[in-house]
C-alpha cells in the first residue's frame, strides 16, 4: 500500500458515504483510478465493509455493559461458548482473551431490567461459565473513529495531526 492508498482508508473511515468523485478530489486522483484502487482494497480485504453509525438511544439500546466471562478452558466449552455467543444479539462485541477473564463482551440493552434478564437467562446459563463479572458503562469519553492509517507516530505517542492541533 502507498501514500494513495493510505489515504483513501483514511477517507472512507471518517465518511464511507463519499462519492467517488469527492474521494478522488481528496486523494489527488482522477474517479477511474480512484475507484480502482477502492475495489482492489475491497478484494484484498483491507476494507472489510461498510456500516452506519446508529445511536443506540434510538434504537432502544442505549444501556451498555462490560461483562467479563471465565469459561472452563476445555476446547469443547470453549467452543460451544463462542458458538452460543453468535445468538445472543444483545452481545455486540465478543473477544477471547489470554489470561483472565477468559472473555469480555459488549453488551448493549434498554435498560438495566433487560441486562438483568438476559443476565439470569442467557449468560450464567451458557454451558462453561464459571464467572460473570459486569461493568456498568457510565459514560463513552472516545468514540471509536476507526483504526488509525498510515506510519506510526513517534516521540510523545501524539500524531502530527495531533501536534498542529495543540
Amino acid at each position: 500500500m502507498d501514500r494513495i492508498d493510505l489515504n483513501i482508508l483514511r477517507e472512507l473511515q471518517a465518511d464511507g458515504r463519499l462519492s467517488n468523485q469527492e474521494l478522488a478530489q481528496r486523494v489527488g486522483l482522477s474517479p477511474s483510478p480512484c475507484m480502482r484502487r477502492v475495489r482492489q482494497l475491497e478484494q484484498d480485504g483491507v476494507i472489510q465493509g461498510y456500516r452506519a453509525i446508529i445511536d443506540p438511544e434510538a434504537v432502544g439500546r442505549g444501556f451498555e455493559v462490560l461483562v467479563s466471562i471465565e469459561v472452563r478452558r476445555d476446547r469443547e466449552s470453549v467452543e460451544a461458548f463462542e458458538r452460543a455467543l453468535q445468538n445472543i444479539p444483545d452481545v455486540i462485541e465478543a473477544y477471547r482473551l489470554f489470561g483472565s477473564p477468559g472473555c469480555l463482551l459488549r453488551i448493549a440493552v434498554a435498560d438495566l431490567a433487560a441486562y438483568e434478564r438476559l443476565w439470569i437467562e442467557r449468560l450464567t446459563a451458557l454451558d462453561g461459565v464459571t464467572e460473570v463479572n459486569s461493568q456498568i458503562i457510565m459514560k463513552r469519553i472516545k468514540e471509536p473513529k476507526g483504526l488509525p492509517v498510515g506510519p506510526p507516530a513517534r516521540g510523545n505517542g501524539r500524531s502530527s495531526q495531533d501536534a498542529k492541533e495543540v
